[in-house]
């Protein structure tokens, strides 16, 4: 999970919402946001994401991600069109066999004490990783944590093994036994890239190995 600092709300879709019928008299209706507003409102997710997942960290773009609603619509249908309630997932149109991971296998879930926030300063800590890729909590009662990679199935194993691959192409450039050579590239993982603002794929596990590899 990558901890996300929301921007303020695009003004195209503060407009929108002060021009929609429905939304000011109290009844918002997601479905009333059109093809064209979606594809714009998800590009400035992205762009606030640095083109990651909100929840598992792989890269995203337009076409294999869609808009989520941390706070589920049919729990909290008066927060669906709340910009701090929206989020960016990966995965667009399944595929039969594809299996459901980070937004699409949450679903409906929410639980306000279990489930961790990319919007929590303190969301990464709550998890470890290990070099092969797999994805635990980073204390053994956080129940939290613990729920949340389950419902949100965090420990797929196609997303270990997209996590190894990261992790290991970072550790095939490193000499673990040169500290300053690991603490170069923590502060290089741990910011936007300046070229395009994009942070790299799977940046918390990274930077959980390397600051693991100082301790």
């Amino acid at each position: 999970m990558k901890y996300i600092d929301k921007r303020e709300e695009p003004d195209f879709f503060i407009q929108w919402k002060n021009n929609d019928k429905m939304y000011k008299r109290g009844r918002p209706n997601w479905k009333r946001l059109g093809s064209g507003q979606k594809r714009q409102l998800k590009d400035a997710l992205i762009k606030e994401q640095g083109a990651v997942c909100c929840y598992c960290g792989k890269r995203i773009g337009p076409d294999d991600s869609h808009i989520e609603h941390y706070r589920p619509r049919t729990s909290f249908p008066k927060l669906q069109f709340e910009y701090d309630n929206l989020l960016c997932s990966c995965q667009s149109e399944l595929q039969k066999t594809e299996p459901r991971i980070c937004g699409n296998a949450k679903g409906s879930w929410f639980d306000e004490v279990l489930t961790i926030s990319p919007l929590d300063q303190m969301c990464e800590s709550r998890f470890e990783f290990l070099e092969d890729g797999s994805i635990r909590e980073a204390e053994s009662d956080d129940e939290g944590a613990k729920q949340t990679i389950r419902h949100l199935a965090l420990d797929n194993p196609q997303l270990d093994e997209l996590r190894k691959s990261s992790i290991a192409a970072i550790l095939d450039t490193v000499d673990i036994s040169d500290d300053g050579r690991i603490q170069e590239q923590i502060e290089i993982y741990a910011r936007r890239n300046p070229e395009n603002g994009n942070y790299s794929p799977f940046c918390s596990a990274v930077l959980n190995i390397l600051s693991d590899l100082l301790t």
